[in-house]
């Protein structure tokens, strides 16, 4: 059945509304909380260049071009194209190893990122780093949706989710509060230490799940009945001939064009723009980014398992509400005249511009066999990040850099304003994905 029957393959996936979905085993949550950690690991080490571009900018004479270069395309050409060919070999292989050994490859590079002398060893660590991060998530969420059961897997997924909002707030308290007491480059040494620890741990505690043994057309089925994995190529055509997997891929890129492109630069803003030291960061934004992307990944999670259930159009409607939501007080950060009104009013767009993680990561696990979900989790991955890491933190340091000239003391504020319309982008985005989830398109629940 190859990966283009996907609906059929949801529909005998799917739970009955009128049943509790079964529970998961006790050590499923321990393996989740595991997970969790590297995940946090992995976005810390991803996000630390920008929590701490001040200082690296003094130090290294870069330019809010160059950073965006080696935050966003760069890194995001190695961590994307390489996903792909780690998820085929991961839904071959043991997806804990694979996950190991990209631990360990991720923290040597940031490492490594500490230890640069000038911008070209930065970008080679950085590339590098984005080399070991290709191997990270795509083999968590699908170990994940084999440790835990269809009905809740957007609840154990918005908790694995919670990665990036905690990296980000360590990244910002710990990273912060290092560069302002010691140096930048220390900061790097001791992630990557911590790292590669953490690669250890998933080596020596976490056991490979069976694939797709708490699905219910694969619990039905004995081991030797379930049919090969799909061939690499047949089954990256297919994700793309997907009118789901496509749209819901294109929308998450246009999203992630907006996030990315502010949180890569956040940190500097408010230092530059609006009169925040590294220590306020280390302390107010620390906690602001924690509590409020926490929230909204957790909030959206618990709602699409709840709504989901009934119509999976919920999958697109959900998101889109939270980015509409965003809008106006986005526009109101990038306003605000200094730095205690900005961080108040931002608080509201990182709850909801995150609202759209978890659905799509459990909707693209959902409509996949068991054996290709490392594969489609990369393949998602691969189209969102590369629009939206790879393009997203590059337009706004270009248009900053364009601007710096005649605009010296408000660059950055005048490139968020241009960010700005990609949310209505991202909006319509969603709405597309709807459509596709309609009964008229699906054959099945609305």
């Amino acid at each position: 059945m190859p990966l283009g029957s996907a609906s059929a393959s949801s529909a005998a996936t799917a739970i009955p509304a009128a049943l509790p979905p079964p529970r998961p085993a006790p050590r499923a949550w321990i393996v989740l909380a595991i997970l969790g950690f590297v995940y946090v690991l992995n976005f810390l080490d991803r996000q630390l260049l920008s929590i701490l571009a001040k200082p690296i900018q003094d130090d290294l004479h870069v330019t809010d071009g160059q950073l965006g270069l080696i935050s966003g395309l760069y890194f995001a050409l190695f961590y994307c194209l390489l996903a792909i060919p780690v998820g085929w070999l991961a839904d071959r292989s043991n997806r804990v190893r694979v996950l190991s050994l990209a631990c360990l490859l991720w923290s040597a590079a940031t490492v490594a990122c500490g230890l640069a002398s000038g911008y070209p060893q930065l970008a080679a660590a950085r590339m590098s780093v984005g080399v070991g991060e290709a191997g990270g998530v795509p083999p968590s969420y699908a170990i994940i949706c084999d440790y835990f059961p269809p009905g809740m897997r957007g609840r154990a997924l918005s908790l694995f989710n919670f990665g990036p909002p905690i990296g980000q707030a360590l990244g910002v308290a710990f990273g912060a509060s290092i560069a302002a007491a010691y140096d930048w480059r220390l900061a790097f040494i001791s992630l990557g230490v911590a790292g590669i620890v953490a690669a250890l741990l998933v080596w020596g505690v976490v056991t490979e799940p069976i694939r797709g043994g708490l699905d219910a057309a694969a619990a039905r089925a004995s081991t030797a009945d379930r049919p090969p994995a799909a061939p690499f190529w047949a089954t990256c055509r297919a994700f793309f001939r997907d009118p789901v997997l496509l749209r819901v891929s294109l929308a998450c890129g246009a999203t992630q064009f907006v996030t990315y492109g502010v949180l890569n630069f956040t940190t500097l803003f408010l230092m530059r723009e609006k009169g925040m030291t590294l220590r306020d960061l280390a302390i107010y934004y620390a906690a602001m980014i924690g509590i409020a992307i926490c929230g909204g990944m957790y909030t959206s999670g618990r709602l699409i398992d709840r709504f989901a259930r009934r119509r999976r159009t919920a999958y697109a409607y959900l998101p889109a509400f939270g980015l509409a939501v965003a809008i106006p007080f986005f526009l109101g950060f990038v306003w605000a005249p200094r730095w205690p009104l900005a961080l108040a009013l931002l608080a509201v767009p990182t709850f909801f511009n995150y609202f759209y993680l978890s659905p799509a990561v459990a909707l693209v696990q959902e409509q996949v066999r068991p054996h290709e979900r490392v594969l489609a989790g990369a393949l998602l991955l691969l189209v969102m990040n590369l629009i939206g890491l790879g393009l997203g933190p590059t337009f706004v340091g270009a248009v900053s850099d364009r601007l710096r000239p005649t605009h010296p003391d408000h660059s950055l504020q005048l490139a968020f304003y241009a960010l700005a319309p990609f949310y209505g982008v991202a909006v319509l985005g969603f709405l597309w994905l709807a459509r596709a989830l309609r009964p008229a398109h699906l054959g099945g629940r609305p």
